[in-house]
């Protein structure tokens, strides 16, 4: 400001100009006014908390409805972000939770996997007359195993589909689901168990045959019971497995030589594991009976290798193809081999305690093993398949004490 300037507004105070010279004056100090009003708004938007200076003439303030349209879009990005973070996380644990459990269920010759589908197949074939699984397994994320497989019964030549089986393992912590289908049970049919010590033919090999023959009618029932009234009227055309149970006790040799020379095939046998108290009376009837197929089945150490081929695929793959053969097996014979097998499975079912108790869980292992190692195998019933007319004719043998009807199916057979 000069010091004319000065000198006027002092004037101005002291009454000293004319009006004309006052209006100038106040003109003056108007434009002073507009001039420190620009100022005080510049200064409040140079202020720390303002980005950029503005003018007062400046039109980029936001109106509300851009402040809200702006808070929405960073909402929005949050989420985005979030979402984008959590499924990053979910499949860094998808690939580590699948490396674990390929490597927990894969590891070691046999592998954890092979075990337990052996112990699930060991435990089906026992515990389960005339069923056979065959059993794949599938690797799933955070760290469980499917072995899963249809559940198949051999009436007459065929095999026929009555449900699936499905377990499901939590490392190593099994859990069981069966589906039967057209209405198919999966409780086992009955058998009898003779009453008498145990008696087999090798016992009493010396002895004349009409005499076996007059002492077996004289320990038969007067009256056999079962379903042969059933059987009869049956189709011709038809096959079907029946449940049989003997008088008697057999061997395993024994048993096979009884149905050489039949048209029928013996395809499970019920295997003698001490009495069922359960029920008691004179007629010991067992609902769930421990048994073995007429083919064993087989774990993956009876596998003898005869070749072997490992090939490496990328840092961590590898293919391996093998081949080999299992032991053969006599259609009516190697009854030894049979019954080793059958008691090196209960062995199997008392390692893997949790899978035993899991799919058999009627079946005392421990108490069967014991009984059966101490007592031998004896065979008191089996499952037998054929033709109907054919299964008939079981009734005039005098060593059949009783017959239950299972599956029945259009003629399939084969002489």
């Amino acid at each position: 400001m000069s010091e004319e300037f000065k000198q006027r507004l002092k004037d101005y105070a002291d009454g000293h100009l004319s009006d004309e010279e006052k209006i100038e004056v106040e003109r003056e100090m108007e434009k002073l006014e507009e001039y420190q009003a620009y100022l005080d708004e510049w200064m409040d938007n140079t202020s720390p908390n303002s980005a950029a200076p503005k003018r007062p003439d400046d039109q980029t303030s936001l109106s509300p409805k851009k402040e809200k349209r702006i808070v929405r879009r960073g909402k929005w990005r949050a989420r985005v972000s979030n979402t984008l973070t959590v499924i990053s996380l979910l499949l860094i644990v998808t690939v580590i939770s699948s490396i674990v459990t390929a490597l927990f269920y894969g590891t070691g010759n046999p592998s954890r996997n092979d075990k337990y589908r052996d112990a699930i197949a060991s435990a089906i074939s026992i515990s389960q007359p005339n069923i056979d699984v065959r059993l794949n397994s599938q690797g799933k994320i955070f760290f469980m195993q499917e072995v899963y497989g249809d559940i198949d019964k051999k009436v007459g030549k065929e095999r026929v589909t009555v449900g699936e089986y499905t377990v499901n393992f939590l490392f190593g912590l099994p859990s069981v689901d069966v589906d039967w289908k057209n209405g198919s049970s999966g409780s086992s049919q009955i058998f009898y168990r003779p009453n008498s010590p145990l008696e087999t033919s090798s016992t009493n090999q010396d002895e004349d045959p009409k005499k076996q023959s007059k002492k077996q009618q004289k320990n038969a029932p007067s009256a056999k019971s079962g379903d042969w009234s059933r059987l009869e009227k049956l189709p011709e055309g038809t096959v079907a497995e029946a449940y049989v149970s003997f008088n008697r006790f057999f061997s395993t040799d024994e048993l096979l030589k009884q149905f050489e020379n039949r048209n029928m095939e013996a395809v499970w046998f019920a295997v003698d594991n001490g009495p069922d108290t359960r029920f008691g009376g004179e007629d010991e009837v067992i609902s769930h009976p421990i048994g073995f197929p007429a083919y064993p089945v087989w774990h993956h150490d009876d596998l003898t290798v005869t070749s072997y081929k490992e090939e490496k695929r990328g840092w961590f793959g590898k293919v391996v193809s093998s081949g080999g053969h299992y032991p053969s097996v006599e259609a009516y014979g190697d009854g030894e081999l049979r019954n080793e097998h059958f008691i090196k499975s209960l062995r199997l079912l008392q390692e893997y305690e949790l899978i035993a108790n899991r799919v058999a869980p009627f079946v005392d292992v421990d108490a069967s093993l014991a009984y059966v190692e101490q007592n031998g195998v004896h065979l008191y019933g089996a499952v037998i398949t054929g033709p109907v007319k054919e299964l008939l004719t079981l009734r005039e043998v005098s060593w059949v004490r009783d017959l239950r009807v299972g599956e029945v199916r259009l003629w399939n057979w084969t002489d």
